[in-house]
């Protein structure tokens, strides 16, 4: 039997007594289930399994289905490939339908021999179990054997807001500018408990569109915790290895391998461009046209021309255009370059109302005004000195020899 460690039993403990009687509730209304297949919320250990075909190692964090091995054959049509509608970092993801009809999807990690691959696993069933919002993917339960690690969740039927806004199949419905912003408060609510209410705080490193999942309702759901990192309260940064999508990562955190909630707030910015945009965070065929392969820098670029109109999906029809201005806003306000700079997730909430906006916003744009007229200075130097050398060059091969 092996012993928990430290951290988490602070993870869970810092959690639990808040979220046992509200995520058993949620989990009661997500599948039926008997006693014997669920957790004892008061255990925390990895501890025995006498399961046929699981392993003797096991997960408990609150009151999550322990699946077994067979059952998750059958609800996948034994992982056929034909029911894969994702594959993230750690392995695919298979549409499935349990015993009494209950879609879910179930994630099935490739590699958990590797450090990360079980690690992640441990780290997504301590995170989950323990972190409920109406706007977190709640996990379902999981599954072990000596062989597999596999976590399964609801079935999210509109799939992920990057597919509603880049991958749609003809005839299926997109998102208008509404739903957009209800999807950026959404997401918003979900960062700030992640940040704020969950002890220790909760760091998801990877925040993309692509990781946004949407419910029937078009409700705003954060999945794929397979990046998230606990953090003690009293650490303001975690070192460890740089994990993410690139054009979401922030750049402290690229350089030095350092993360924060701020490292989220700045992937929470570019999610925010993606929504008014529709476009991906880094994009090469921008080339053709422009330098800019960012799209945060390419916003910029666009803001500086009082071009906003440009800036809009083509696909949205009907948007007001004064909203559209304030995502933007606090958009730009969330990826500044320093960290501290950046807004907290509870300041985003305020500002996408439009509270203390209009001050931030000033400021930021004096800021970057200098910032410009810097790096504009700095190219015109680069230019001039690459000319004079150039000059120097020619004078040089034009002397008799």
């Amino acid at each position: 039997m092996k012993k928990v460690d430290r951290t988490t039993i602070a993870a869970v403990g810092g959690c639990i007594k808040q979220t046992i009687e509200r995520q058993s509730k949620s989990f009661q209304g997500t599948t039926r289930v008997s006693k014997k297949n669920l957790v004892d919320p008061t255990k925390t250990s990895l501890e025995a399994c006498n399961c046929l075909g699981e392993d003797d190692r096991k997960v408990s964090f609150g009151q999550l289905r322990r699946f077994s091995w067979r059952e998750l054959q059958l609800a996948t049509d034994n992982f056929s490939e034909s029911n894969i509608i994702g594959q993230g970092g750690f392995g695919k993801v298979y549409k499935g339908v349990l015993s009494d009809n209950t879609k879910v999807a179930v994630k099935r990690l490739a590699d958990y021999y590797s450090p990360g691959g079980e690690a992640a696993f441990h780290r997504e069933v301590q995170l989950i179990s323990v972190a409920v919002h109406r706007n977190l993917l709640q996990l379902v339960g999981f599954c072990t054997t000596s062989s597999e690690r596999i976590l399964v969740y609801p079935f999210m039927q509109n799939l992920s807001v990057a597919y509603r806004l880049r991958d749609l199949k003809p005839g299926e419905k997109g998102l208008d500018w509404p739903t957009r912003k209800r999807v950026a408060f959404g997401a918003a609510h979900g960062l700030e408990y992640l940040h704020e209410h969950c002890n220790p705080k909760i760091i998801h490193r990877d925040l993309k569109a692509a990781n946004i999942l949407l419910d029937d309702n078009f409700e705003a759901v954060l999945g794929d915790f397979g990046l998230a990192k606990l953090v003690d309260t009293k650490l303001t940064h975690v070192t460890t290895q740089v994990r993410g999508t690139m054009g979401h990562i922030a750049p402290e955190y690229l350089s030095t391998g350092k993360s924060s909630e701020k490292t989220d707030v700045f992937g929470y910015g570019i999610t925010l461009l993606e929504l008014v945009t529709g476009q991906r965070a880094i994009d090469f065929s921008r080339l053709e046209e422009e330098e800019d392969v960012l799209l945060l820098d390419h916003i910029k670029k666009l803001l500086r021309e009082d071009r906003l109109s440009d800036i809009v999906d083509k696909n949205l029809k009907n948007y007001d255009s004064k909203e559209v201005e304030i995502v933007v806003q606090v958009a730009l306000l969330c990826t500044q370059s320093s960290p501290e700079d950046r807004l907290t997730m509870a300041e985003v909430v305020k500002m996408l109302e439009g509270v203390g906006l209009a001050e931030r916003w000033a400021e930021w744009e004096q800021l970057e005004q200098v910032r410009h007229q810097g790096f504009s200075l700095m190219s015109q130097q680069f230019a001039w000195a690459e000319e004079s050398s150039l000059d120097q060059e020619a004078i040089q091969l034009s002397k008799a020899r």
